[in-house]
């Protein structure tokens, strides 16, 4: 059904079912987008975003019957876009699908050689690659994508909601505890010296410029 209904809607779909055979053609061919279960024969969904991110910036979206909020915490940590929760309606998955495919093609064709640096933080656009003092922080895609426009609109609040709407490129599809999740694991890769993203209670995240 969301093979059909993703085709209908003008994308081209390769259907895999076994997790090895999976992985290895992700890794081997371009894809604008990959959709990931997580209960997979062969490999599970995590094993093969693992291996994905450790190759690829591809975006992932994971998909799963579980709805344990640890599962959805270790797959963002892993590096999915997102995570959708079975079962949701096919118009959802393609939004989605489009908004993460949409938002990745925008960032990849920011002009070569932009970057940005603030108080020792330095973000090589085309790269896709962020250094504190010199040294390489890795940062999953969200990740990447959410301190990019934090660090272009610098000192400006911004709601949980309003993050959501941006980065995930949907309005109310999903759970904005996802933005929680990679402001936290941000902090964890760039906040060693310096404090980049504040918390403005009640109101949201600011990034100091």
């Amino acid at each position: 059904l969301e093979r059909d209904y993703l085709m209908a809607n003008g994308f081209e779909v390769t259907v895999i079912g076994d997790g090895r055979e999976g992985l290895r053609k992700a890794l081997e061919e371009e894809f604008a987008l990959i959709v990931l279960d997580v209960m997979l024969p062969g490999a599970d969904g995590f094993e093969i975003c693992t291996e994905i991110r450790a190759h690829k910036n591809t975006p992932v979206l994971m998909v799963s019957a579980r709805r344990d909020d640890v599962d959805k915490v270790k797959g963002l940590g892993l590096g999915a876009d997102d995570y959708m929760v079975k079962p949701f309606s096919p118009s959802e998955l393609v939004a989605r699908v489009r908004a993460h495919i949409s938002r990745y093609e925008r960032l990849t064709n920011k002009a070569e050689g932009s970057t940005l640096s603030v108080r020792g933080l330095t973000i090589d656009i085309p790269a896709r690659r962020v250094y504190v003092q010199g040294e390489e922080a890795v940062l999953k895609n969200k990740e990447f994508e959410l301190l990019l426009f934090f660090a272009e609109n610098p000192n400006i609040v911004f709601s949980k909601e309003t993050l959501f709407d941006r980065i995930w490129g949907m309005d109310s599809l999903g759970d904005t505890a996802t933005v929680t999740v990679h402001v936290n694991r941000i902090r964890d890769k760039i906040e060693h010296a310096d404090k980049y993203i504040e918390t403005v209670w009640g109101s949201g995240y600011r990034f100091r410029g």
